[in-house]
């Protein structure tokens, strides 16, 4: 079989730098018994436990720590999978692309939907954040095939920052749960302070969904100029 081109990994986000040190460190030091198989489950589990605490939340707050233990999980799993491979020099490019877009998809459907389910975030407005994402999703993976670039950030933002942030807000839940009885009424509707972040969320990745469609189509369109 040919050798398989690999698009350039784009990013930018804040915490690149001292992550991908960690995660290298971290990387040489798993027993050889640990493939990126195994790391890739552990994120899978850890996206489960993420919205498995979320929505345990209708039982109590503190299970709020639970959801941020996943996302802890769900990040030694989904960024340490292709580190090892790489820093083994094992890389297997077709399967690996193919198994951490999929699963990828599989773990945000279960922190999305674990999270609609609770009593903090409207399911519809949950579902809304999720489909943006797969917006974006899509768009990667079809600027990976056409311009072999892989876009991991948007706004210096990246699935670490935005687990991080995830993170810190369960924490002032669980220490300010004033937070909690807080809502605001819009058309009659009362939207509660984690759906009002929500709705700031979905007009973000909105944002940048547009944005970033629009400068794609242009770079396109440039060129592969319509012909006479």
């Amino acid at each position: 079989m040919s050798e398989v081109k690999q698009s350039l990994r784009i990013q930018t986000s804040f915490l690149n730098g001292m992550e991908k040190k960690a995660l290298v460190w971290l990387a040489g030091r798993q027993p050889q018994w640990v493939t990126s198989d195994m790391l890739t489950v552990v994120g899978v589990l850890g996206a489960f436990l993420t919205g498995l605490g979320f929505a345990l939340t209708h039982y109590g707050i503190g299970w709020l720590w639970l959801s941020s233990a996943g996302l802890v999980l769900n990040w030694y799993g989904d960024s340490l999978d292709g580190t090892l491979a790489r820093v083994r020099n094992r890389q297997r490019p077709l399967y690996g692309y193919y198994l951490d877009h999929t699963v990828d998809c599989v773990n945000e459907a279960f922190m999305f939907v674990g999270a609609g389910l609770s009593p903090l975030v409207d399911l519809n407005l949950a579902l809304a954040v999720f489909i943006l994402y797969l917006f974006l999703t899509v768009n990667v993976s079809i600027n990976a095939h056409l311009k072999s670039e892989f876009r991991l950030t948007y706004a210096k933002l990246g699935p670490t920052e935005f687990r991080l942030i995830i993170i810190v807000v369960n924490a002032l839940l669980v220490f300010f749960p004033g937070l909690l009885s807080f809502s605001l009424e819009l058309c009659g509707h009362p939207f509660s302070t984690l759906d009002l972040v929500a709705m700031g969320l979905i007009a973000v990745l909105a944002l940048i969904y547009l944005v970033t469609v629009f400068a794609d189509a242009r770079h396109y369109a440039t060129i592969d100029p319509p012909r006479r």
